[in-house]
């Protein structure tokens, strides 16, 4: 007579071989320089996130999530997957619930850009709107209930779900890419936060490895970290005001690590969009808004460098392709019923890349 659990360990054991394959084919991201041609002694540089297959940084969470709830015997060959996402994570977890046959179900608020939520179709997977963004997280743990599930719950999982000691995670490829470099260990690595996953890692790299490194949070105005970061017992606010994707959330997640954090710096929605606009300029493809948020945030600080006389680099990320965004933040129109003013802040970009200084308005 056939043993059920043998049949499901012999199919998490192929589970888990097909995502390794995948990892397999695909070559590590880029390191990108960006020209600092006024800043002698600074360079910049944007892990470039976006080639993953699913196209955002999000594709690392999404591959160490199933091999978690795969190893952890969470998730069998019929077991439907449901996730609470802004996008990107639905995106690249309906990658991989396709690999392996499983139903994927993503669970967006009705705020999530159209281009995501083609994205999450195309890969095979179901959505179910939540009208308010805070709502997604009750509406997952209801819909997994509901359809005999597993809540993969990237807002909890995100933190313990890599391995922040090595296995080229994203903190140990940007080091091992950086050995050549003029300035091989930076003085700054900036992030923003969504579930908090991928700063956890970074902070715990660096101090695992006795590097000086420092982290800096890269913050949209409406997000609770930067308040949390700055006093402990804030740890909720009514709602996250801004309109930037995949970061910036109105609790405190559980995978955020507020002790692995040097410094957060707080950016408008405005300049976040601004500066990814000017970025994507510059690098002649489109890129996000959360990518905006990272460069405002480096740009701060490299002024900062250039003040203080000191030298070195400055590392942060290349979330996402700004196609996702072609109807929102690359949308006049819907930038201007945002009632956002991008001038000012697409003029200090300008400014800092040619050298005269970072002067926000």
């Amino acid at each position: 007579m056939p043993n059920p659990d043998r049949a499901r360990r012999a199919w998490t054991d192929q589970a888990v071989r097909r995502i390794e394959a995948d990892f397999n084919r695909s070559a590590d991201t880029h390191l990108i320089p960006i020209e600092l041609p006024h800043h002698p002694g600074i360079q910049l540089y944007l892990k470039d996130e976006s080639s993953h297959p699913t196209g955002s940084l999000k594709h690392r969470l999404a591959r160490s999530l199933f091999l978690y709830a795969l190893c952890s015997g969470w998730i069998g060959p019929d077991t439907p997957v449901v996730e609470a996402s802004s996008g990107s994570t639905a995106v690249s977890e309906a990658y991989f619930a396709r690999m392996l046959g499983l139903r994927f179900i993503a669970v967006v608020p009705r705020s999530t850009a159209a281009e995501k939520i083609a994205a999450i179709e195309f890969q095979g997977g179901e959505c179910h709107f939540a009208d308010e963004p805070n709502q997604v997280y009750a509406e997952a743990e209801r819909l997994s209930r509901e359809v005999c599930g597993h809540h993969m719950d990237q807002f909890k999982y995100a933190e313990r779900a890599t391995d922040w000691r090595g296995n080229n995670n994203i903190a140990q490829s940007i080091f091992h890419q950086l050995g050549r470099e003029r300035h091989p260990v930076p003085r700054w690595i900036v992030c923003g936060a969504g579930t908090g996953g991928t700063l956890a890692t970074l902070g715990r790299f660096v101090r695992y490895n006795h590097f000086p490194t420092e982290i800096c949070l890269s913050d949209p105005e409406g997000s609770v970290f930067h308040r949390h970061v700055a006093d402990r017992s804030v740890t909720a606010i009514g709602r996250c005001e801004s309109c930037i994707e995949g970061i910036g959330r109105p609790r405190v997640e559980p995978s955020f690590i507020p002790d692995v954090i040097d410094r957060a710096l707080v950016v408008r929605d405005a300049d976040s969009i601004a500066a990814a606009r000017v970025l994507s300029e510059r690098l002649g493809r489109l890129c996000g808004g959360s990518t905006g948020t990272n460069l405002w945030a480096c740009a701060s600080l490299i002024d900062e460098m250039v003040a203080q006389g000191l030298s070195g680099s400055v590392v942060s990320i290349l979330c996402d392709q700004g196609e996702r965004y072609a109807s929102t933040y690359f949308n006049d129109a819907w930038v201007a019923d945002k009632r956002l003013d991008l001038a000012p802040g697409m003029q200090a970009m300008r400014e800092f890349f040619a050298g005269r200084g970072f002067r926000p308005r």
